[in-house]
């Protein structure tokens, strides 16, 4: 990690992470706390311990939170209080609707990514905000545009959208299960078109092994270099 010029103009220097970076440190995280629960570490992590690991590391989660008031589709907050741990909230419909299981768990990835990657941040309090009183909270807000399509001139959401597929598929389990497809068809080389059979089989086996949408699968395996064509995405559906 290195210190840059923050362009969004949020604090004076922001952390700038290699992708390598980020995924040694999510897959750290969440083995370490699978191992220290179960003694093992193994996949797909569940809902349940999604929940208690940003549990152990917020003042407070809110998985039935009421955010239909908030200006655009936001899914997931972040409220940042110096010198106390954040606060997450989730939107209640996440949570109700077992048809957005998968949505619930990248939305709580998402503001995971937010919680490890961002807190400290303001508790030197660097921000651009100069008149703001410091010691209330800065809530940040995640829409799904955020949480699926962040770009990299939103450096907070690119790095939370890229650190959501990493808690989910660590990337040393994902590479297991490359792995063994490309044994299973005695293939030779981990890379495949987007649109090719093996491709969309590959996405499918991701799906089912971790638990997560195709969109999400897909965009991890874009970002891993395994699949090629069409433009990477870094946020996950």
């Amino acid at each position: 990690m290195k210190w840059v010029k923050d362009r969004t103009g949020r604090f004076a220097s922001r952390p700038h992470y290699l992708p390598a970076e980020l995924d040694e440190e999510c897959e750290q995280l969440v083995t370490s706390f699978l191992k220290t629960r179960y003694g093992t570490a193994s996949y797909p992590i569940t809902t349940d311990d999604l929940t208690v690991l940003v549990e152990s590391l917020t003042e407070s989660l809110d998985l039935y939170a009421d955010l239909a008031s908030e200006d655009g589709e936001v899914e997931g907050v972040t409220d940042f209080i110096p010198h106390r741990r954040p606060k997450v909230r989730i939107s209640k419909t996440l949570t109700i609707d077992k048809r957005m299981s998968n949505r619930l768990r990248t939305t709580l990835t998402h503001e995971l990514g937010h919680v490890h990657f961002h807190s400290f941040l303001f508790d030197g309090e660097q921000s651009g905000y100069l008149f703001e009183d410091q010691a209330l909270p800065k809530s940040n807000k995640c829409t799904r545009a955020d949480i699926s399509q962040a770009t990299q001139t939103d450096w907070m959401e690119w790095q939370a959208g890229y650190t959501c597929g990493a808690f989910l598929m660590p990337a040393t389990a994902l590479a297991s299960t490359i792995i063994e497809f490309l044994r299973l068809r005695q293939l030779t080389v981990a890379r495949f078109g987007l649109f090719s059979e093996d491709g969309q089989e590959l996405i499918q086996i991701v799906c089912d092994a971790y638990e997560v949408s195709r969109d999400a699968a897909r965009v991890r395996l874009q970002q891993r270099g395994t699949l090629i064509g069409s433009d990477v995405g870094v946020g996950l559906l």
